[in-house]
């Protein structure tokens, strides 16, 4: 069975930092990249950050760069998403996704997706 499962979400002020973590199990962990969704009320979902676990090449959106740190534990199946320096304006429901081989833009091209976690950055 596949399973995405993440966890670390939560309550912080702005200027502070939280830690995703995006466990796998049931496919093929090295064959597939993983990427971070976020959707707020009344808001697109937008495509945060995203790992290749094939080639290792990553990606930001422009509204995270300097701030989020994506990496993968190919020994735990886990994709991690550090965030620091938040601000109000992440707040936002978080998922990850996996998508076989290579980072996709469309969400809809990803196969597999967890529930998501809420984190919510305080003024």
């Amino acid at each position: 069975e596949v399973q995405l499962v993440e966890s670390g979400g939560g309550l912080v002020q702005a200027g502070g930092s939280l830690r995703l973590s995006c466990a796998a199990s049931g496919f093929t962990f090295a064959d597939y990249a993983i990427a971070w969704f976020r959707q707020a009320p009344g808001k697109e979902r937008e495509g945060v950050s995203c790992i290749s676990n094939s080639d290792g090449s990553t990606y930001y959106a422009d509204s995270v760069k300097g701030r989020f740190t994506i990496s993968s534990d190919n020994a735990k199946n886990t994709v991690y998403l550090q965030m620091n320096s938040l601000k109000p304006e992440d707040t936002a429901v978080y998922y990850c996704a996996a998508a076989l081989i290579l980072c996709r833009a469309p969400e809809e091209e990803y196969d597999y997706r967890s529930q998501g976690t809420q984190v919510t950055v305080s003024s």
